[in-house]
C-alpha cells in the first residue's frame, strides 16, 4: 500500500461541518485501495478500541469516491449525535489491510498491542458560529462581468476630455470611450432579457485611469461614470429587474495621487498616514516608476499604486467603515476584492465579522488566482474567481493529447479543494478584464461553445464577461476590454449567437442540478476526447452533457444513451440525428 499517496487531516475542507447536523470527512488514497471504511464513535464513550473497556464504534464503507489524476478521494456524510466525532480508516487493497490513525499505519495485530494509546482522528464540536455558511442565492446567479468605460456611453455629458469615438477594434491602455453607469441602467432590459440575474462592475470610485483600479477617492464614484445618486438609481433598477449587483474593491494598493499618499510624498514619516502604507526607506525617488528597489511596497512593482498596510488597525478601521458605508447606503449585494490574497487575513476575517453583521446573505469574492483554500475557511471570503476552472479547462482544449479521463481528474481536483457550501458559489468564469477572450483563446467558435458548455453544467456561479454573449473578440489586457458593439446588436448582426446564449442561460437556470448536483463521468462514446458526464440532485432531473473535443465525428447509440429524445435536449451545437460533429455539443435532461 502506498502510504504516499494516503492524505487526511480533521480540518479545512478535508472535515468539515456542512450543516449543524452533517459532517463531511473526506480522504485521499492511492488507486490501490479497493475499499475504506470509517470506524467512529462519540469521543467519550468509554475508552480504547480494544481490551476490557472497550470504545463504542460504528463501522461504514465509503462508497463515494472521485478519480483523480494520481489519487482517489473518498467522502462520506456522518451525522454525530453529540455534535462530535473519533475516527479512524480501515483500508484494503487487494492484499493488505491497514489502520489509519492521525500518526501512522497499524496492522490488526499492532492495534490490539497499542489499545487506549492509538491518536484517532477526532472532530471535537460542531460548533454552529464556526459552522461555513455562504449566501445561498450565489448558486442561482448567472453574473455579468462589466467594465464600465467600454460597456454603453449613455451621458455624453460625463465624457472626459480625451473621450475617443466608440469604436470595436483594438484599443490601448489609455484610451477613454466615455462607458458610464447610466449606459449600464439603459441596456438593463437587454440583459435582463439574456438571463443575466447579477451585475459585477469593476471599480467605479474616482481613479486616474480608464480601470480606476488606482482609486483616489473611495468616497466619490468617478464623475465619468456619475455620482452616488447615479448609483444609487442603477442598484435600485437592476433589483427591480431581479439582478444582483457586486462592485470592485481595491484595498490592496491606492493610487499615487490618493491625498494620503500625497501627504506621505510631501511629510515622509512626519506624515500621519506614513504608516498606512508599506515603506522600506525614506526619502525616496518620486519620480521613479518602478519600485524594485525596495523603497516601499507596491501592486506588482508599479510605483504609481503603493501598497496599502492592512496590518495597521488604523488603515483596516477605515477601509471597514468604507465597506459598511457602500453596504448599508448604496444597498450592494456583493464585493470583489482585487489582489484578495495580498491583504491581510486579519482585515478580511474583521471585513467578514462587521459585514456579515449587516447583511448576512452579502457575497464576498476574492479576486486569487490559485489555490484558495485558507481564505475560504469560513471566516473570510466565501469564495473567490476560480481562475484554476479557467485554467483546467483551457488546457484540455489546448492540448489534444489529453483524454478525457485527464479533464475528469482536473474538474475532480478543483472541486476537492473546498468544502460543498464554498464550491457552490464559486464565481466561475472562462475570461475577464485580466485574460485574453475566450473566443481569441479557442482554436474556433465550436470550441468556443463546448467549453461554455462546461461553465453553464458545473457546479458554482457562472460568470460571463460583457461581450461574452456575442463572441466579441480581443486579446490580452489592454485589447480585452473593447467597446461593445451596440449598433451592430441592434442591427441584428449576433442574434444566432445571443440565441445561443439564451438558452445556456435559461437551461442553467431551469435545471438546479447544473448549479449544484452530483457528477458522474462515462467513457462510452469510443473516443477518448469526447466528454459524457451527468449531474443529478435528488428530487430534480438529471442532465447528461455530451462534448466532442475530437477533430472526428461521432455516432451517439439511440438506445444506450439516457433520455435521448429529441424533445428533451436542451442545448445543442453541430448535432443532428444521433451524430455528434466535431467540436460538437449536445446536452439533454
Amino acid at each position: 500500500m502506498n502510504f504516499a499517496a494516503i492524505e487526511h487531516k480533521a480540518y479545512g475542507s478535508n472535515c468539515y461541518a456542512l450543516d449543524d447536523k452533517s459532517l463531511v470527512i473526506r480522504l485521499k488514497t492511492g488507486y490501490e485501495v479497493k475499499k475504506v471504511e470509517l470506524i467512529f464513535g462519540d469521543p467519550f464513550d468509554k475508552k480504547g478500541l480494544y481490551g476490557d473497556k472497550e470504545w463504542i464504534t460504528s463501522s461504514i464503507e465509503i462508497k463515494e469516491q472521485k478519480k483523480l489524476k494520481y489519487q482517489l478521494l473518498w467522502q462520506i456524510v456522518v451525522k454525530p449525535e453529540f455534535k462530535r466525532i473519533k475516527y479512524c480508516f480501515k483500508l484494503y487493497s487487494e492484499e493488505e489491510c491497514f489502520y489509519y490513525f492521525e500518526n501512522d499505519f497499524y496492522t490488526e495485530e499492532q492495534m490490539k498491542l497499542r489499545g487506549p494509546l492509538l491518536q484517532y482522528f477526532i472532530f471535537p464540536w460542531m460548533n454552529e458560529i464556526d459552522i461555513n455558511k455562504t449566501p445561498n442565492w450565489v448558486n442561482n446567479t448567472i453574473w455579468y462581468q462589466i467594465f464600465v468605460d467600454r460597456f454603453c456611453n449613455g451621458d455624453e455629458r460625463l465624457n472626459p476630455e480625451n473621450v475617443k469615438p466608440w469604436k470595436y477594434e483594438k484599443v490601448s491602455a489609455f484610451d477613454y470611450y466615455g462607458g458610464d453607469l447610466e449606459g449600464i441602467i439603459n441596456k438593463l432590459p437587454y440583459l435582463k432579457e439574456l438571463g443575466i440575474s447579477g451585475i459585477y462592475l469593476t471599480p467605479i470610485f474616482k481613479g486616474d485611469s480608464n480601470h480606476k483600479y488606482d482609486t483616489k477617492d473611495y468616497e466619490a464614484v468617478d464623475p465619468h461614470f456619475g455620482d452616488e445618486k447615479k448609483l444609487k438609481e442603477l442598484i435600485k433598477k437592476a433589483h427591480e429587474h431581479g439582478m444582483k449587483i457586486m462592485i470592485d474593491a481595491v484595498f490592496n494598493h491606492t493610487s499615487y495621487m490618493h491625498p494620503m499618499w500625497q501627504e506621505v510624498c510631501k511629510k515622509g514619516p512626519e506624515s500621519k498616514y506614513y504608516d498606512w502604507y508599506m515603506i522600506n526607506r525614506w526619502p525616496f525617488d518620486l519620480k521613479d516608476i518602478s519600485t524594485r528597489d525596495g523603497k516601499y511596497y507596491s501592486f506588482a512593482f508599479a510605483a504609481p499604486m503603493p501598497k496599502l498596510n492592512t496590518c495597521n488597525p488604523k488603515v483596516v478601521n477605515y477601509l471597514i467603515g468604507l465597506l459598511k458605508k457602500w453596504v448599508s447606503d448604496y444597498e450592494i449585494d456583493g464585493i470583489r476584492f482585487d489582489v484578495g490574497n495580498e491583504v491581510s487575513h486579519a482585515f478580511v476575517k474583521q471585513v467578514r465579522r462587521e459585514l456579515k453583521a449587516i447583511n448576512p446573505d452579502i457575497y464576498l469574492c476574492g479576486e486569487i488566482w490559485h489555490d484558495s483554500n485558507a481564505w475560504l475557511l469560513g471566516d473570510e471570503y466565501d469564495a473567490v474567481m476560480n481562475y484554476p476552472f479557467l485554467s483546467s479547462v483551457t488546457e484540455f482544449w489546448c492540448d489534444p493529447a489529453l483524454k478525457n479521463r485527464e479533464f475528469e481528474y482536473a474538474m475532480n481536483y478543483a472541486a476537492s479543494l473546498y468544502m460543498e457550501q464554498t464550491s457552490c458559489v464559486q464565481l466561475n468564469l472562462l475570461d475577464s478584464h485580466d485574460t485574453e477572450r475566450l473566443i481569441n483563446r479557442c482554436a474556433d467558435e465550436k470550441a468556443f461553445y463546448e467549453q461554455l458548455a462546461v461553465l453553464f453544467t458545473m457546479n458554482g456561479s457562472a460568470c460571463i464577461y460583457y461581450g461574452t454573449e456575442i463572441a466579441l473578440q480581443g486579446g490580452m489586457d489592454p485589447d480585452c476590454r473593447r467597446c461593445m458593439p451596440w449598433q451592430d446588436i441592434e442591427a441584428g448582426k449576433y442574434t444566432d449567437k445571443l440565441e445561443k446564449m439564451k438558452k445556456l442561460i435559461h437551461m442553467r437556470s431551469s435545471y438546479p442540478s447544473l448549479r449544484r448536483g452530483d457528477i458522474s463521468y462515462y467513457y462510452d462514446c469510443g473516443n477518448e476526447r469526447v466528454l459524457h458526464y451527468k449531474k443529478t440532485l435528488d428530487g430534480e432531473k438529471s442532465v447528461h452533457v455530451y462534448i466532442n473535443a475530437s477533430l472526428e465525428d461521432v455516432n451517439l447509440d439511440e438506445k444506450k444513451a439516457e433520455g435521448f429524445l429529441e424533445h428533451k435536449i436542451l442545448f445543442s451545437n453541430e448535432y443532428s440525428s444521433g451524430v455528434l460533429k466535431a467540436g460538437g455539443v449536445l446536452i439533454l435532461a
